[in-house]
């Protein structure tokens, strides 16, 4: 049931002395409008088209608040590349009400914590707190989300601060082999890119081309604001309208952004090897290739055929190659979906002379679960490590408050969670099987970060 605010207090206009004020409400686009959502989740639309979103949970003592922005890696243009990133960072070092050092003692001082992450397609900046602190949270998470100075010399001391972190990932050939094989299905495209730019991008990157990208994409139409915990929503949207007051967010009337559309089609390169040569110590591999996008239909059934394929300890893979013959000690299956693309693939890190040996065996195993299928106990099983994981990581509040913020973001709808087990449970073995069919026997692209030279696995081209 949808209820809409007509005044400053939630109550209809009413009359004066004097010249006589209407008695009609104003326009769509000038009001607060207030939803009621699944599960007892609400949700307020500013004029600004800025959305609060959260969910009430008496039994906790804590919340967690998240601002989430539409705008992520694959916005940016080639030689901004790393600008979402390094924005990230940079939102932290001081507003016009506070320094780098109030941002994070004052939240810190309450035995909370704050923090950010950056995504191909969008960035969140959240925190933890107990429930009487979160007036203090939305303040300083809007402050800094909204106001930010990004003084000249922290853009250089956070410029270094992210040229290590790209370097550190570097060191890190189990990520590393991740980026690779993404670059290899995406290539040029933004969705191939790394989140956190390139050393060769982000050192000439200037505070102006920053400040202007700022600008330009934290509009508030692409801005949401999760809560989740012990809270009354209509002191949220209460705190948050306060928090913005005066700021670039407290915009002009406008509608809330739609989700990232999907209806263009995402160039791929054609499928090949990529091996990146490292002194490593273990030979670190990932197979596969397009995916599906996460509006698709069959996402469904790909979450109950990915988790029987390599999504726990009883997975064909993992006890393929790890429990029946000791190959590998990390091996698993795993799927990214975006608004318009996704993409497929089956990691393993083994000893380099076993790597052969190892990518073969999954290479058997993906044929064998596209030419026959897989089998109705295996599809009960893979269904209910969907289901169980699901409802198992809404046991917190930050967990419950990201649901809250990528429906409405990603999806523009909150599903409940009943219905969301329910399309779990819906799947069938012809949905698995012929998703397996569809995904598995295409050519696929394999990435490879290890003692290897480039020709090593010229065999699996």
């Amino acid at each position: 049931m949808t209820t809409s605010s007509r005044g400053p207090a939630g109550k209809p206009a009413r009359a004066t002395t004097g010249t006589p004020h209407p008695t009609t409400p104003p326009p769509a686009a000038k009001r607060m409008r207030t939803q009621s959502l699944s599960d007892g989740a609400k949700r307020t639309i500013l004029p600004s088209g800025l959305r609060i979103v959260t969910e009430s949970i008496p039994t906790t003592r804590s919340a967690a608040l998240g601002v989430w922005v539409g705008v992520g890696s694959r916005d940016e243009t080639p030689g901004m590349s790393g600008a979402s990133h390094f924005l990230e960072h940079l939102l932290f070092k001081g507003t016009h009400k506070r320094t780098a050092l109030q941002i994070s003692s004052e939240i810190e001082a309450v035995g909370g914590e704050t923090n950010a992450f950056t995504t191909k397609e969008y960035t969140c900046y959240y925190a933890r707190v107990l429930d009487a602190d979160l007036p203090l949270a939305v303040d300083v998470l809007c402050d800094a989300v909204a106001d930010s100075i990004m003084e000249p010399a922290d853009v250089e001391t956070e410029r270094g601060v992210i040229l290590e972190e790209i370097a550190m990932h570097e060191d890190e050939p189990g990520d590393e082999v991740h980026d690779v094989f993404t670059e290899a299905i995406f290539g040029n495209h933004p969705l191939g890119r790394l989140i956190s730019g390139t050393e060769e991008s982000i050192t000439p990157m200037t505070r102006n081309q920053i400040h202007s990208f700022y600008r330009r994409r934290y509009k508030a139409p692409h801005i949401v604001v999760a809560a989740a915990g012990n809270l009354d929503h209509a002191t949220v949207v209460r705190l948050v309208r306060k928090a913005l007051a005066g700021t670039a967010l407290d915009s002009e009337p406008a509608d809330p952004a739609p989700p990232r559309s999907g209806s263009k089609r995402v160039p791929t390169q054609k499928p090949h090897v990529v091996v990146r040569n490292r002194d490593t110590e273990q030979g670190h591999l990932v197979l596969g290739g397009v995916g599906i996008g996460r509006r698709d239909e069959r996402r469904f059934a790909m979450g109950v055929l990915n988790n029987v394929l390599g999504g726990g300890m009883s997975s064909r893979l993992f006890q393929e190659i790890r429990e029946k013959r000791g190959l590998a000690y990390s091996v698993y299956s795993y799927a990214s979906q975006y608004a318009d693309a996704g993409l497929f693939g089956v990691y393993a890190g083994s000893a380099p002379g076993k790597s052969d040996e190892v990518l073969d065996l999954v290479r058997v195993e993906l044929d064998r679960v596209a030419t026959h299928g897989i089998s109705a106990e295996e599809i009960a099983r893979g269904k209910g490590m969907v289901k169980g994981s699901y409802v198992l990581g809404l046991e917190d509040t930050g967990s419950r408050m990201s649901r809250l913020a990528k429906s409405e973001l990603l999806y523009g709808e909150l599903m409940g969670v009943d219905d969301l087990l329910a399309r779990v449970d819906a799947v069938t073995t012809d949905e698995v099987n012929e998703a397996a069919a569809d995904l598995l026997t295409q050519p696929m692209s394999l990435a490879v970060v290890g003692p290897f030279d480039e020709n090593a696995f010229g065999a699996h081209r």
